[in-house]
């Protein structure tokens, strides 16, 4: 064969094979790739162990569970089945209900239903037939009864339990998969059965209404608290959960700079945890959903009661007390905390402002234990009808640790710390102590901690004074009828 035509016949076969290689490159780009994955983790037995959950940070997650997939539950808290309080925490929540409205201020109650009744589908079997989900659903049920019994505003949230998705909208999930959060689309879901209850009340028909709008703003990744504690007993680390995130805005006033429009300062007003925070935009799918402005004072670290006591203590409660209060939180917080109790209602009354003082102080206080007042002159400041108000110069300070001493030789220990996260003023409001056989006790002195060695002087005035006795239910009722 000549060399030209074997040059020939190799420049058509190269051609050939490129043509056939083009061929498969097209084949293959119109076909989706396919993975296949072997889950990341599985629990380690020190996170079976409750022992090994030695902060106090830890003991919220006692003890994780392994569900489907790179899902982790926590026993105490998720898959609780009890929905209740003390006696005296009942006693309390009576109180505090009656004390708003007293003020013309309703109460809405937002309790969340926790990651086990919504999301029991997500664990394995063996745990999912050990969680007895129907008790579960029964005393949820029961405890948002019994907060209706007590006057609050309670939206039913029941119906978002049992949550069955599509495995093709895995991204709607109502909680994360290894977060004690909801997601946006959680959060969405209960701003719609909020609302419809919101608009139902009476004090709704005069709030100024505005039309709202929703739509996806990015993305956001969510590093979970219970893969985080996961990794901190097993050594293990887990991807990164991603979800839509979202922003409402005035619907035409976008970018106008104009926070609420023409209709004034609003007259609802959004208190809560975390979740309740811009992540989620739960006071935002709420304005969509109830067509009105929502003042939302939450913010993360808060807990279950650190806006609500910053927002009691501010103007703009006391100057303008909102129509309506929305109070987000979880199951995870005990509802008998009898500190916080004590501080809600001594700022609901604004502390001793503008009232008459039975006794005050002015000092800078210095490192060690400080002697602020003394009840030298054997007045009656029994415990059943008096109140503490304690500021310092520095509004920065969060923490009041202070002993109460009282005519029999008997005294309290009061320590009171504000979230990190919170904006403070340096006030620390808070009732004498009336729990058990404290409430005919008298006071005898106030002794306040001072700052560390070495650290700046403290100035603080405090004040004792009477507090106002906020009127039951009953007896408003029978006010009415005389």
């Amino acid at each position: 064969m000549r060399p030209h035509l074997i040059k020939l016949l190799s420049l058509s076969a190269l051609a050939a094979g490129i043509l056939a290689a083009g061929n498969s490159a097209r084949a293959a780009d119109s076909q989706a790739p396919k993975f296949t994955a072997e889950p990341c983790c599985n629990l380690c037995p020190a996170a079976h162990d409750a022992k090994n959950y030695t902060t106090r940070y830890q003991q919220n997650f006692t003890t994780l569970v392994q569900a489907q997939g790179d899902w982790l539950f926590r026993t105490q808290e998720d898959l609780r089945t009890e929905f209740t309080t003390t006696p005296e925490g009942y006693r309390r929540l009576q109180q505090l209900h009656d004390a708003f409205k007293s003020k013309g201020v309703e109460l809405v109650l937002v309790y969340q239903p926790t990651r086990g009744l919504v999301n029991r589908n997500k664990l394995n079997p063996q745990e999912k037939a050990s969680f007895d989900y129907d008790k579960a659903l029964k005393n949820y049920q029961g405890m948002l009864g019994r907060f209706a019994q007590m006057g609050y505003v309670v939206p039913d949230l029941s119906p978002l339990t049992n949550e069955q998705l599509p495995e093709t909208l895995p991204a709607h999930d109502f909680y994360f998969r290894g977060d004690q959060h909801w997601t946006p689309y959680g959060a969405q879901r209960t701003a719609k059965i909020v609302a419809q209850k919101v608009k139902q009340l009476p004090a709704f028909a005069d709030i100024p209404k505005r039309e709202f709008e929703t739509h996806k703003s990015g993305r956001m990744g969510k590093t979970g608290t219970l893969h985080n504690m996961a990794g901190q007993l097993c050594g293990t680390s887990y991807a990164i959960q991603y979800m839509d995130q979202f922003t409402t805005e005035p619907k035409g006033e976008a970018g106008d700079g104009d926070l609420f429009g023409d209709s004034g300062n609003p007259q609802i007003t959004l208190v809560g945890t975390s979740h309740s925070g811009k992540n989620y935009n739960f006071a935002g799918f709420l304005q969509e959903e109830i067509g009105a402005d929502i003042l939302n004072v939450a913010f993360p670290g808060g807990g279950f009661e650190g806006s609500m006591l910053q927002y009691l203590g501010s103007e703009e409660f006391q100057n303008t007390p909102p129509k309506i209060l929305i109070w987000e939180f979880s199951p995870l917080y005990r509802l008998d905390q009898e500190t916080i109790y004590r501080q809600m209602m001594a700022l609901l009354d604004n502390g001793c402002e503008g009232k008459p003082t039975q006794m005050s102080a002015s000092a800078t206080l210095k490192p060690g234990k400080n002697e602020l007042m003394v009840n030298s002159k054997n007045m009656d400041l029994r415990n059943s009808s008096h109140q503490v108000d304690i500021r310092f110069a520095d509004t920065s300070v969060k923490t009041l640790q202070a002993t109460l001493w009282y005519m029999n030789g008997r005294h309290e220990d009061i320590k009171i710390d504000k979230p990190e996260t919170a904006d403070t003023d340096g006030r620390f409001a808070f009732e004498l102590r009336t729990d058990e056989d404290w409430a005919s006790q008298n006071l005898l002195a106030v002794e306040v901690q001072g700052p560390e060695a070495g650290a700046a002087a403290q100035k603080v005035e405090a004040k004792i004074c009477k507090r106002n006795v906020f009127p039951s239910a009953a007896q408003r009722t029978a006010q009415i009828g005389q």
